[in-house]
């Protein structure tokens, strides 16, 4: 076959494009994102217990939950939270399991639950799916809060009519509810209670068919008709109603109105009361054309909306991508370009056009492959294709490199093209298998860092296989035609120049280092082994630091404020106004710096009720969030502007808590997250306490926080012994005091997509203290009105904001944030285990102790990482040993692989990086290049034993012979990915790592293994075993 597409005059251009042209019709098709779309692994139960304290959840749901979990298959972890009114529990599996089968499973077993208490409502079940907000449209403009829920509820209804638009929600409002507050003065002239009145609301407000009636003129539908939909129509409604004609209307005794439930869900949108409408894809739906109907659908509605109303867009997260593509391809285009120009250095125009158009075909290839397969477009699948770069320019050299050799000893062009494809097809297709069998495996990483990565080595294969396609049946025709043409023609002077001092060079000056590393093969060994120990100790020496992922430059930046539970909606809003005022002074300072003068804050949008660390609800909360202009057209750092906004607000009276962050948008987790697990929570609390004042004994420590806090101030009560007298029992008693609190009718009107309850409760105010409480009277069997105080004890209490339970066990967890330029976490956590863990756990024995976020997700993916390296350097050996027919040759080859260790650690260092994970899959990316030089190095040793030359000589040839190869592969490689590694943008930098690995590695792993491989080879011939069998 490679004869006919070499000598066929049509066949190899029909092939390549009809490979470019699928390739360029599915590109178009492919879905653009920020990284690779991960498959779901958790399953999401919430149980609502309207009333519940923590501890009532816990004991109530959580409890009963865990049983009915806890012989779900393929269970990873179970958690249960349990905050006021609501327990939500997740639960993980196994990656790599059958997720649906296991939703259906929790949802089987979650309906089977029958020992809820009465009022726990029905749970829900869903599958925590990655939605992606694509950005967030900030309505504002309207003062009266229900006008603005009304007008952004139209526009979210038209959205959500465009079919494309897969799920957008609106947010800054709690649940619509009408709410009746019952004078108790009133209640206690009439002789009611508060039951008593929802009792009537509930009898006078109904909606019910009552039948079909049949008559002789047809069937009629007769329904009872008197639903109460408005405040105005609930206060029409008689309360109670006299012998003489005296009628008390709701009105009289009662306020009513439509309201939210909580006045602390809103949302402000510079300074102004807004609705925000967010909008998220799917996976399967492109980022940039859901902007792109987002923003038609913006100025559609910019067109509608009244005088005043603004519509503008928030957190916006195309741009980042539309830059990373942008870079990434810029990038890959230069690299492209720098390809060819070393190509060009070393063969023809011509010649090095053929050979470096394998690139775009085998990419264009790969892209048909990635479209089938279901693969974005996004920055890891990009920069598997930049990767690919040298490992597929190694067998177009390999190739191209034998066919000039053979035309020069005299075959004609056809001939030496064929001939020179077959003679390298072994150890081509050897390496590909090699490098097959070291990168496939990686796409088995685990954790969520590999879940990332692991796109990486996936498209390395794709690419590599379309590449042998195009090196075996392309490439051989279009160098045949070159070769006619060329010989033909006057080589260059440049071209004559360069071939010279390169001849003179490999024979002269690198010959004669060769001569001295074979006949002092041993210190030629032992200095490289010296290298790989000096490389080693820059960890323990602390010159090289190791942290699980690199940080990715946000957009936005955040201070999230934690109060007291119990603090009022007033006291958290004036620290709002201090956080917000110290912003403005950031954007002061760092505006003068940005290009044009142009504000560094965009908009600033204010969340009250919300904080994402705290995992709680309530006007004690708020996250204060400020769009910064875009990282690539920013001046100044990120950790300074977050510097300078914690140090300009400074204190905050009353907080148990202020973190100042960006938007966090890693996939490690947080750099220090410890659980501390045990059954008592005030030894959990204790020693949670501890630990958090040691981590913040370290400089650069900040934002160290606990999630076991003290709830809302409590009052129990509890019925005395003679209350029994009075007809009263704990049931009849506990839910009138519910009805009085916690208010409702059982009354749910739907008024278009929402549903609103009707709550009655006593007024505003009547409640405010134990005196309070104790005045309350609750309904004897007779309905006589009995006082609280005089049939129960009233004890006030502070229990727990929320209750956390992981695997059964009550669990605290502390979680803090570093700053990387002064602590490193990595060191930071073995320095808490190794010197305070001890102590801690000699005065709580009670209490474990266990390490996640950062540290865990790194060993999780880490250690899968080097053991599916491993994997596959077992088959590599498998492989090599058949082809070379010895136990020990393998050896050589794998014994070459570490040496790119040694340039990864020079890179970094020299580039001022920390190791990471991406670096670690650079280096074992990169040990497939260096693999197939090795290979073919020591199938060139062979062959030149095969023609006579003993094993020393051979050696010695083959390094020569390989040389050009070997320097021009490598150059190609760097060529290709020295644009990106020179990338100053913030958008690329946690790409760095990966790249620094691989150029670097390959630049040190290409100039020991031409020392390496011949030395050990020499030294097998001083032991006899450098024969090969036949």
């Amino acid at each position: 076959m490679i004869r006919y597409f070499t000598n066929h005059p049509t066949a190899a251009n029909l092939l390549m494009v009809g490979i470019i042209l699928i390739g360029a019709l599915s590109l178009p098709n492919l879905q653009r994102d920020t990284f690779p779309a991960t498959e779901p692994t958790e399953v999401e139960v919430r149980v609502n217990y309207p009333g519940g304290s923590a501890l009532e959840v816990e004991e109530a749901v959580c409890l009963r939950v865990e049983e009915a979990l806890g012989v779900i298959p393929d269970k990873l972890e179970l958690q249960c939270e349990a905050r006021e009114n609501l327990a939500i529990t997740v639960v993980r599996m196994y990656e790599g399991r059958d997720f649906d089968t296991f939703y259906n499973d929790i949802k089987g077993a979650i309906e089977a639950v029958t020992g809820f208490p009465e009022r726990v409502e029905r749970p829900s079940v869903n599958k925590l799916e990655r939605t992606a907000t694509v950005s967030t449209i900030a309505i504002t403009g309207i003062e009266d809060q229900q006008g603005l829920f009304a007008y952004a509820d139209k526009v979210l209804s038209r959205i959500l009519r465009n079919k494309q638009i897969a799920q957008a929600t609106m947010k800054g409002f709690s649940d619509p509810l009408i709410d009746v507050r019952v004078s108790e003065t009133a209640l206690r002239d009439l002789d009611m209670s508060v039951t008593d009145v929802s009792a009537a609301i509930r009898n006078q407000s109904i909606d019910l068919p009552a039948g079909t009636l049949e008559t002789k003129n047809g069937d009629l539908v007769l329904r009872y008709a008197d639903q109460k939909r408005k405040p105005r129509e609930f206060a029409d409604i008689v309360i109670q109603s006299s012998p003489d004609g005296g009628l008390v209307r709701l009105r009289d005794i009662a306020t009513i109105e439509k309201r939210f439930e909580f006045a602390e869900d809103k949302v402000t949108f510079n300074g102004k009361q807004a609705a925000l409408i967010e909008i998220a894809k799917t996976p399967n739906q492109d980022t940039l054309k859901v902007k792109a109907l987002i923003d038609q659908i913006l100025a559609n509605e910019r067109d509608l909306a009244p005088s005043g109303v603004s519509l503008d867009i928030s957190q916006d997260v195309s741009p980042n991508i539309l830059d990373r593509l942008r870079i990434l391809t810029d990038n890959g285009v230069q690299g492209l370009v720098l390809v060819f120009l070393t190509m060009w250095a070393f063969f023809s125009l011509r010649y090095s056009f053929w050979v470096a158009m394998g690139l775009p075909v085998s990419f264009l290839g790969a892209i048909f492959v990635m479209h089938g397969l279901g693969y974005t477009l996004n920055t890891m699948t990009m920069v598997g294709l930049i990767v690919s770069t040298g490992l597929l320019m190694d067998d177009a050299i390999v190739i191209s490199e034998n066919i000039g050799a053979r035309l020069k000893k005299g075959e004609s062009e056809l001939d030496a093209a064929v001939n020179g494809v077959r003679q390298v097809m072994p150890s081509v297709i050897s390496s590909f298998l090699t490098t097959i069998f070291i990168v496939g495996p990686l796409a088995l990483m685990a954790g969520k860092i590999g879940a990332v990565l692991k796109v990486l080595p996936v498209i390395l294969v794709i690419t590599l296989a379309v590449s042998l396609v195009e090196a075996f049946l392309i490439l051989p025709s279009h160098l045949h035609h070159s070769l006619k043409k060329q010989n033909n023609r006057k080589q260059s002077r440049f071209h004559a120049v360069f071939e010279q001092g390169f001849e003179n060079f490999r024979n002269g000056a690198f010959g004669r280092m060769m001569d001295v590393a074979i006949a002092w093969r041993y210190l030629t060994v032992g200095l490289i082994i010296g290298l790989l120990i000096l490389s080693a100790a820059a960890f323990p020496s602390g010159m090289l630091k190791f942290r699980s992922f690199p940080q990715l430059e946000s957009d936005v930046i955040q201070a999230r404020i934690l109060m007291p539970q119990g603090t009022p909606l007033s006291q958290t809003e004036q620290a709002i106004d201090q956080v917000v005022a110290a912003l403005e002074k950031v954007n002061q300072e760092f505006t003068p710096l940005q290009k044009d003068g142009q504000p560094l804050i965009r908009n600033v949008l204010v969340y009250y009720g919300i904080n994402a660390d705290a995992n709680e609800k309530g006007p004690h909360l708020a996250t204060i969030s400020a769009d910064l202009i875009k990282a690539q057209d920013r001046s100044g750092s990120i950790s300074e502007m977050i510097a300078s906004w914690r140090k300009l607000t400074g204190p905050v009276a009353g907080a148990v808590a202020m973190k100042f962050t960006d938007k966090e948008r890693g996939v490690a987790g947080n750099a220090i997250d410890i659980r501390l697990r045990g059954g008592n929570l005030v030894s959990l609390k204790k020693a949670g306490d501890e630990l958090k004042a040691f981590l913040l004994g370290f400089n650069g420590v900040v934002d160290v926080l606990d999630d076991l806090r003290p709830g809302k101030p409590e009052f129990s009560v509890k019925l005395r012994d003679d209350a029994g007298a009075l007809g009263l029992n704990a049931k009849s008693v506990s839910e009138e005091l519910r009805a009085i609190v916690q208010g409702g009718t059982g009354i749910q009107v739907q008024t278009g997509r929402y549903g609103v309850d009707v709550r009655v409760r006593l007024a505003s105010g009547s409640i405010n203290s134990p005196g309070g409480i104790e005045a309350i009277t609750v309904t004897g069997p007779d309905g006589s009105k009995i006082p609280l105080s005089t049939v129960a004890d009233v004890t006030q209490t502070r229990g727990y904001a929320r209750i956390n339970r992981i695997d059964g066990l009550r669990t605290v967890t502390v979680q803090g944030a570093i700053k990387a330029s002064v602590v490193n976490a990595r060191e930071l956590m073995a320095f808490t285990k190794l010197n305070f863990l001890p102590q801690l756990k000699e005065k709580y024995p009670d209490v474990s102790v266990s390490f996640v976020g950062q540290g865990k997700e790194a060993a999780t993916t880490g250690s899968s990482l080097l053991n599916n390296f491993l994997i596959g350097l077992v088959f590599v050996f498998i492989l090599l040993s058949f082809q070379f027919k010895s136990y020990v040759q393998p050896i050589i080859v794998l014994a070459a692989i570490p040496l790119g260790a040694i340039g990864m650690v020079i890179g970094h260092l020299a580039m001022g990086l920390d190791l990471s994970i991406p670096s670690l899959v650079g280096l074992a990316t990169l040990s497939g290049v260096v693999v197939n030089n090795s290979i073919l190095l020591v199938s060139f040793i062979h062959e030149e034993m095969e023609n006579g030359r003993d094993p020393l000589d051979a050696s010695r040839e083959a390094a020569k012979a390989r040389f050009r190869a070997v320097v021009l592969t490598s150059l190609t490689t760097i060529a290709g990915l020295l644009p990106l590694l020179a990338e100053t943008s913030t958008q690329a930098q946690f790409l760095i790592p990966l790249v620094n690995s691989l150029a670097f590695g390959l630049l040190t792993a290409t100039i020991l293994s031409l020392f390496l491989v011949p030395s050990l080879f020499a030294i097998l011939a001083d032991f006899g075993l450098a024969k090969q069998k036949r």
